[in-house]
């Protein structure tokens, strides 16, 4: 009898944990005046969206130069984290479509390239339109890894209006590729990539300046955005992100910068977001930004 008592409460737990992370993914269709296209992004809701009427924050969360919108949803070695952060947090997850080396940013020379104008005004706007958010700054908060967490880093301080936090895992935080830890067939290989979106690298060395968020200091101290950002210590990435920790410092920006043992890989990136997660939080509860109900 007891035995059968404990195989009943088995199931039971083994039930609540799996209705305890009940999420929901939407497939959305996101359209671009801005570059003539239609790009597609995942949108994942908290299991508590369809049973309140509630508002919500969301996190903007950017994929790597060499992938797509769906990464965060099918490459991380746990295939439900998003499902389990968004319940957890009660907020929504936003992967939005930045391109492979697309950069996050509005190509000088290549206008069909046009990712700063595409996620920081009609991704944002689709979503607010189309799902109960927190339409304010208090309740947006962006991050990414590699491409993405320097995508992150760089919208979010050129456009402070719409975040209140911003971070980046193992982020390419110095578009200057010199500053890689990487060999000469890996740089003449990614090369190309850059240079369809800001020139010769030799020939307009100030757009790479101009366009790295290691150079952004001075606007990052007089915006109010909370910052965090982490790297693997063996990450070929690592020095641009220990010089903007650096520089930060130097500049006395308050800022949460962390190394770990790990380096550019899915199981150092699915660690490091649950970090930015707790930081999220705070930040968002300190502000106000959390889910509230409609009065």
């Amino acid at each position: 009898m007891k035995k059968l008592i404990r195989f009943y409460l088995l199931v039971c737990l083994s039930g609540l944990s799996l209705q305890s992370f009940a999420a929901k993914v939407d497939s959305l269709d996101i359209p671009s005046a801005a570059m003539q296209k239609t790009y597609r992004a995942a949108v994942v809701l908290p299991d508590s969206y369809t049973k309140s009427k509630a508002t919500y924050p969301v996190l903007y969360l950017l994929h790597g130069g060499g992938g797509q919108f769906s990464d965060w949803l099918r490459q991380t070695p746990d295939k439900k984290l998003l499902h389990k952060l968004a319940d957890q947090y009660n907020l929504i997850i936003v992967t939005p479509e930045g391109e492979k080396l697309g950069g996050y940013l509005n190509s000088p020379v290549q206008k069909d390239n046009q990712f700063e104008t595409y996620i920081t005004k009609e991704v944002v706007d689709k979503i607010d339109n189309t799902y109960r958010t927190i339409r304010d700054r208090k309740g947006r908060v962006i991050t990414g890894l590699s491409m993405g967490g320097h995508g992150a880093l760089y919208l979010a301080t050129r456009h402070p209006d719409l975040y209140c936090a911003a971070g980046s895992m193992s982020g390419a935080l110095d578009l200057n590729i010199g500053s890689w830890r990487i060999p000469p067939e890996f740089a003449k290989q990614i090369t190309p990539g850059f240079e369809r979106i800001l020139g010769p690298m030799g020939a307009t060395p100030d757009a790479y300046a101009a366009n790295s968020v290691v150079n952004m200091t001075d606007q990052m101290k007089a915006n109010d955005v909370k910052l965090i950002f982490d790297c693997g210590v063996d990450d070929f990435l690592i020095e641009p992100n220990r010089e903007l920790h650096r520089r930060l410092v130097y500049k006395n920006v308050p800022h949460d910068y962390t190394e770990r043992p790990g380096g550019h890989t899915w199981d150092y990136w699915e660690n490091a977001l649950g970090y930015h997660m707790l930081f999220f939080d705070k930040v968002l509860k300190a502000n106000g930004g959390v889910a509230m109900s409609r009065k």
